[in-house]
């Protein structure tokens, strides 16, 4: 088994304090439909949370917001820095298919490396 391209309960944050701590010390950079919360940590690995409030849908359509972006994470650890970062979906990000996720999640991305600090 690759492990590669595994999700892990190391790579993901949890708990509440864990994502109460990320939002009070972390940065933040926004799309047009995700707010991405990230702060650098001694961590061997990076790690994510994902938040979908009942503003952008139903259960079905959050789990499946969720799924996708996990989705993305697994696929594309290589572009994640050792840090925790926490994904927030705003209304609208229930249209998206997979291919627009990992675009805005890309160039999302490329920025959020481009000014590592926190």
């Amino acid at each position: 088994m690759l492990t590669q391209f595994t999700f892990s309960k190391y790579e993901r944050l949890r708990k509440r304090p864990e994502f109460i701590r990320l939002s009070e010390a972390g940065r933040s950079f926004h799309t047009a439909h995700f707010i991405i919360v990230w702060c650098d940590v001694a961590t061997c690995h990076a790690r994510i949370g994902i938040t979908v409030s009942r503003k952008v849908g139903k259960a079905v359509v959050r789990n499946h917001i969720k799924r996708l972006i996990r989705e993305y994470f697994r696929l594309s650890k290589n572009k994640f820095q050792k840090a925790e970062y926490n994904i927030i979906a705003k209304r609208g990000a229930e249209r998206l298919l997979f291919q627009d996720v990992r675009l805005e999640l890309d160039k999302a991305l490329t920025v959020i490396v481009s000014s590592r600090k926190c």
